[in-house]
């Protein structure tokens, strides 16, 4: 592997009639780029690392749907180049399990922030994770709405500075994994934005998995969260990453807290085996209707 892939985690661009395509060309819509996102926000990491996942895991693009909600992460939906939907906010789990049950063939992705699926969004996690939807749900968390001017969100730790919390954030603040455990999904895991490598193994458990799949990663907001609690820019929160996460595979999520500038705990928690939505409907009904039921395939 090159410096550039160790480092970036994509592959050279290959010259084609003597031009440099851009890697990510055959998976983004280019005619939307420049994207949005702020200089190193880990958004634009996590999007890369989608991408191998998919390559590697052989998904057609053709098969895969992508639904995010509202935010910075909730644009995703509009730069990738496959079917997509950018839906209202909290309601991006909802739309992709009508996706997921219309046609179960398709590989539906949820790829949204921590405001837009834990805050609005979290009624719908909940009831997703319990009826174990085959959804592969990835939460880029920056601990702030930070779209709407750097609110404090769920996941906002203790004594965060943001502009609706200038004296510091004095609420608990939800531990993701523990919370994604305790509502039923099959397998989960988090990583930050620094760890490419793993992020992108953990996407490919995560889209191979039957059932609910929830992957957090930790990734930052330079432009609000890091400069309001004086993290420096983002490659400064690379290497408080670098210097602070603990890779934990199994790790009971109960102590998967995340503070504002403890040790963060990453690694894969749970990955557990249990009937999917459609699995469940198809065995209740073969026993209670019997040999005129006709399984549900889409």
């Amino acid at each position: 592997m090159s410096v550039n892939e160790e480092l970036t985690g994509a592959a050279s661009c290959t010259p084609v009639n003597g031009q440099q395509n851009h890697p990510m060309e055959n998976f983004l819509r280019m005619d939307r780029i420049p994207h949005i996102w702020c200089p190193t926000c880990g958004i634009g990491v996590t999007v890369n690392c989608f991408a191998q996942a998919l390559e590697r895991c052989s998904i057609s693009l053709d098969d895969v749907v992508v639904v995010s909600g509202i935010g910075c992460t909730g644009r995703v939906a509009g730069y990738v180049k496959v079917d997509s939907f950018h839906t209202t906010h909290g309601r991006a789990i909802p739309f992709a399990t009508g996706v997921k049950l219309a046609n179960p063939k398709l590989k539906v992705v949820v790829f949204s922030g921590d405001g837009d699926l834990i805050a609005i969004g979290g009624n719908h996690l909940m009831h997703a994770a319990r009826r174990n939807i085959d959804l592969t749900v990835i939460c880029v968390n920056n601990f702030n709405y930070a779209m709407t001017g750097g609110q404090v969100a769920p996941t906002s730790p203790k004594d965060s500075v943001l502009t609706t919390s200038p004296y510091g954030n004095f609420e608990g603040s939800f531990n993701l994994p523990h919370l994604a455990e305790s509502i039923g999904a099959v397998y989960i895991a988090r990583w930050t934005a620094l760890h490419i490598h793993r992020m992108t193994d953990a996407m490919v458990e995560g889209l191979n998995k039957p059932g609910f799949s929830f992957i957090e990663i930790l990734a930052p907001c330079p432009t609000i969260f890091e400069r309001r609690n004086k993290f420096g820019d983002g490659l400064d929160r690379l290497k408080f990453y670098y210097d602070n996460s603990e890779i934990k595979h199994g790790a009971d999520p109960r102590e998967a807290d995340v503070s504002l500038r403890g040790n963060i705990t990453v690694g894969t928690f749970v990955n557990r085996d249990r009937p999917t939505y459609m699995q469940a409907m198809n065995e209740h009904l073969q026993k209670r209707i019997g040999d005129s039921f006709t399984p549900y395939e889409g």
